[in-house]
């Protein structure tokens, strides 16, 4: 039977180590579910594993893709799957880590299937938010798919013009294309969730970015603030020091923003994992032994 042990939590809390542990326990590799570690032009901002940490264990998915590529949730789950496939025919347990609720969520479930609209579709509904605002929107969104406009977050402009271009596009509602059956996995998933209390985390987070400073994080955002438009771009980290080198904001309120921004994306992490009732939480500091034994 092949089984995928998932390591979850918010950022800094050290899932990158405890996955090291597991995959030399289990003499096994990694595949790596966080979506700004892909991109290779992101190395200091996206805490990367170094190079002792790389070199203890077989990575996949660190830094195979360059911010000039397009890279879907949907790309990431057909190549992952593959690659789990090869790997499951060497040894039959294998890891994942990550702190991309979504794309632990493809691997792990599988996507919902949309089919293709027009991008005119898009281009018009992005052009009624800016003429007449979100609440028209909302209101067409009411009308079209009262059940989405219930259940998905309608003060997010992104996801309240996909469910409208949906709507529209297939004359079907967004909500109809929501929990289909999904493929059958060939493995059996166990989730362990990395936590502390929340001074902890935010702590860890702190020092972490002050390293990332010290580290060259400035001058690594300095390359790549002429392509500061690319969507993988569009993360804290950058988006940050990128107002900086605006001449927006000072270099230390930058800096405080990146910590602030970091930590309240860590909040939203532990509140998707959280809706999760089969991972199974630890604390960060437990021993690799009592892991073992939940797992």
């Amino acid at each position: 039977m092949n089984t995928l042990i998932t390591i979850v939590g918010p950022t800094a809390i050290g899932k990158t180590a405890l996955s090291i542990q597991l995959a030399q326990h289990f003499k096994c590799d990694i595949i790596s579910c966080d979506s700004r570690q892909f991109y290779k032009e992101m190395t200091i901002g996206t805490a990367v594993p170094d190079t002792d940490e790389l070199n203890a264990a077989t990575h996949h998915f660190i830094q195979n893709r360059s911010v000039f590529e397009d890279y879907s949730v949907g790309g990431f789950e057909k190549d992952a799957l593959k690659k789990l496939n090869e790997l499951f025919n060497k040894k039959t347990t294998q890891i994942m880590v990550g702190g991309s609720g979504l794309y632990v969520d493809a691997v792990l479930k599988g996507l919902d299937y949309f089919p293709e609209v027009t991008p005119e579709i898009r281009a018009n509904l992005t052009l009624e938010l800016e003429e007449n605002g979100i609440e028209f929107l909302q209101e067409k969104l009411q009308s079209l798919d009262p059940i989405s406009s219930q259940t998905i977050a309608i003060d997010n402009p992104h996801r309240l013009i996909r469910a409208l271009e949906i709507c529209i596009g297939t004359n079907k509602p967004y909500s109809s294309f929501i929990n289909k059956d999904k493929a059958p996995r060939n493995f059996t998933p166990i989730k362990i969730g990395l936590n502390a209390d929340r001074e902890v985390i935010y702590d860890r987070i702190n020092k972490r970015v002050d390293i990332m400073i010290k580290n060259g994080l400035l001058e690594e955002a300095k390359k790549l603030y002429p392509n500061k438009h690319l969507n993988a771009l569009q993360t804290v980290g950058y988006r940050e020091l990128f107002e900086y080198f605006d001449g927006n904001w000072t270099l230390d309120f930058a800096i405080s923003e990146i910590k602030k921004n970091t930590r309240r994306f860590a909040k939203r992490q532990l509140t998707w994992f959280r809706k999760d009732k089969s991972i199974v939480w630890v604390d960060y500091k437990e021993e690799l032994q009592s892991i073992l034994n939940k797992i």
